[in-house]
């Protein structure tokens, strides 16, 4: 089974930046979409970007358009989000999926890691 796990988290203040990362196992993460997904306290979880396994397509969501950038480097199975302009409502559990199967849905998903982010 293909295993994500997220990092770069932190504490950070308005304005600054953070860049996660996703470490996957296997090669099935390279050859699928993959997105990063983040969920504040007392809410759902929410989209925030996803990225084709080629990096040839990006889309996100309204609120980080501009800010955030989606990558991946398959080589070393690693997905990013570098987030730029960070503002409080940003803060959140950021979580890495992953589409393993072809199937178009993300079935594989990280553990999660904290971005907090202060005004």
């Amino acid at each position: 089974q293909v295993q994500l796990v997220e990092s770069g988290g932190g504490l950070v203040r308005a304005g600054g930046s953070l860049r996660l990362s996703c470490a996957a196992s296997g090669r099935t993460f390279s050859s699928y979409a993959m997105g990063w997904f983040r969920q504040a306290p007392g809410k759902e979880r929410e989209f925030v970007a996803t990225i084709t396994w080629s990096g040839g397509f990006t889309y996100y969501v309204n609120s980080v358009k501009g800010r955030f950038t989606i990558s991946r480097d398959n080589a070393k199975n690693t997905g990013y989000l570098q987030m730029t302009s960070l503002k409080p409502e940003d803060t959140a559990i950021y979580y890495c999926a992953a589409q393993t199967s072809g199937s178009g849905k993300y079935d594989c998903w990280g553990q999660g890691t904290q971005v907090t982010v202060s005004s």
